[in-house]
């Protein structure tokens, strides 16, 4: 038993890249995931032997193994051919360890592959050969330069469909590099492969000499990605004030960057307020420092008010404070995004009222013009103003990911059709979007569907049942108050 967690500390202590693959539907990502684990000799005997039956059942490939099977492990997606969650695997090599999220290419599933690409380094872009590069692709691509990730990966894959032709390979490299000069300083490396037989996925192919640029493992072994959050200013957003006793007052919650110490001085970000760090508690006991991922409970030399929500930091790099902000939004809902409508802002541990005040322009995804419009449909991307009902602490999130982030909750059904969107303020790129209107808040006469206090009138069980409205419309509408007024009058009367 020594021996296996020993084995899994070291895998651990590999260098971690977490990459995505992503693109148009059917172009070839979840046999790619399956084919590099392959020949990585990552799938065990057991699940190959599951694969191979699997593959008899619901592959494409006739008699031989369907690599796409080893994530899209739902029934609906065997069944119909396609990846509709994300499916994660984490795997190590001799050199690094990787996770991988293999994400949807239909684009009614776009705020899946957001999922994916949010905590991600690297984007790995598959492109059909014989397609070329379609819009699912560059609105795929522009979202992960909305996300922060800098190295772009453009797998041209199913090149045995097309002869492996070298002149197919280079339009298709060189248009899609048109497209993303448009997107950053993201760099790009165009590798022909076929995922499903293997070539330029671990080994080299013999079927295309004319390429003399890395196989996709070696290009994931060697590129470098930025420091981690630990060389980044200390972030600590408070999930709980932790006091079991009158003896005991902590706050607890995770760092998200940085890295702290006992006699460290911190301050509540945009309040001036500041102590010095007395203890870092944990279960197992008091710790010597932390650094970004740590679960901890802070204690504090003096005591000051801090409240769930708020963000401890560094004196010297504070965040940013303020109620208004500008954002590149990603909708994904079937509602249109309305300027004007107001909505549950949640930043970090923090849940506020928020209003889209203004759409600026809608972004083109084939072109990346900006277009004027007074609406956002679904999966189009715009530029927007938002507003705060309190000033809100937050970095770039072209700087921090964590407290750059945030999602947007329907008032009335707390649905938030995306889970992990981003969002970056001073028109730093991000990414944010839902809606969502509850059908049981309609047709309420004298108030207003957009507030969450409306049961303040009706009472919260009228608001969820239709068939209420009408009786405590009439119970307190004008003609109860005349019925009263008679009923005053009378009494009144000698």
């Amino acid at each position: 038993m020594d021996g296996l967690y020993e084995g899994l500390s070291t895998q651990l202590d590999k260098d971690l890249l977490r990459f995505l693959t992503c693109g148009s539907v059917d172009d070839g990502k979840s046999t790619l995931i399956g084919r590099l684990l392959y020949d990585c000799s990552l799938i065990l005997d057991d699940q190959l032997a599951t694969l191979e039956q699997a593959s008899r059942r619901f592959g494409t490939t006739g008699d031989s193994i369907d690599f796409s099977l080893v994530l899209d492990g739902l029934e609906d997606e065997r069944q119909q051919r396609i990846t509709i969650d994300v499916a994660y695997r984490f795997f190590t090599t001799r050199e690094r360890a990787f996770v991988v999220a293999d994400t949807p290419g239909h684009e009614q599933y776009t705020r899946n592959m957001a999922t994916g690409a949010s905590t991600s380094d690297l984007a790995v872009i598959l492109v059909d050969a014989r397609k070329s590069v379609l819009p699912q692709t560059k609105r795929h691509a522009f979202i992960c330069s909305l996300l922060g990730i800098r190295h772009l990966v453009l797998a041209v894959n199913k090149m045995d469909l097309v002869a492996f032709d070298e002149r197919c390979f280079e339009e298709i490299a060189t248009g899609f590099s048109e497209f993303a000069a448009g997107l950053g300083s993201a760099s790009i490396r165009a590798i022909p492969l076929s995922a499903r037989f293997g070539d330029n996925v671990t080994r080299r192919s013999a079927r295309m000499p004319w390429y003399r640029g890395p196989t996709l493992v070696e290009y994931l072994h060697s590129v470098e990605v930025s420091g981690g959050a630990s060389e980044l200013p200390f972030r600590f957003p408070v999930q709980w004030v932790n006091r079991p006793n009158a003896e005991f007052r902590g706050f607890s919650g995770r760092i998200v960057s940085g890295a702290i110490a006992p006699g460290d001085e911190l301050i509540v970000a945009g309040l001036g307020r500041s102590a010095r760090v007395k203890e870092i508690m944990t279960y197992e006991g008091a710790l010597d420092g932390a650094q970004a991922g740590a679960a901890v409970t802070l204690t504090f030399d003096s005591e000051i008010d801090i409240a769930r929500g708020d963000i401890l930091a560094e004196p010297r790099e504070p965040p940013e404070f303020v109620d208004e902000f500008a954002a590149h939004v990603v909708w994904m809902s079937d509602q249109p995004l309305v300027p004007g409508r107001s909505y549950l802002l949640k930043i970090g541990t923090r849940t506020l009222p928020a209003t889209v005040t203004a759409l600026k322009h809608r972004i083109d995804v084939n072109t990346l013009a900006h277009l004027a419009d007074k609406t956002l449909g679904l999966n189009e991307i715009g530029f927007c103003n938002l507003s705060t009902s309190a000033p809100v602490a937050f970095d770039a999130y072209a700087v921090n990911r964590d407290t750059g982030a945030f999602i947007l909750i329907d008032r009335f059904t707390n649905e938030t059709r995306d889970d992990r969107l981003r969002a970056a303020a001073r028109q730093q790129h991000s990414l944010a979007g839902t809606d969502g209107w509850s059908e049981t808040a309609g047709g309420i006469e004298g108030t207003d569907r957009r507030d969450p206090l409306v049961d303040r009138t009706f009472g919260r069980r009228e608001i969820n049942d239709r068939r209420c409205h009408r009786k405590e419309i009439t119970r307190f509408g004008p003609a109860h108050d005349a019925a009263r007024r008679r009923q005053c009058a009378a009494r009144a009367e000698p």
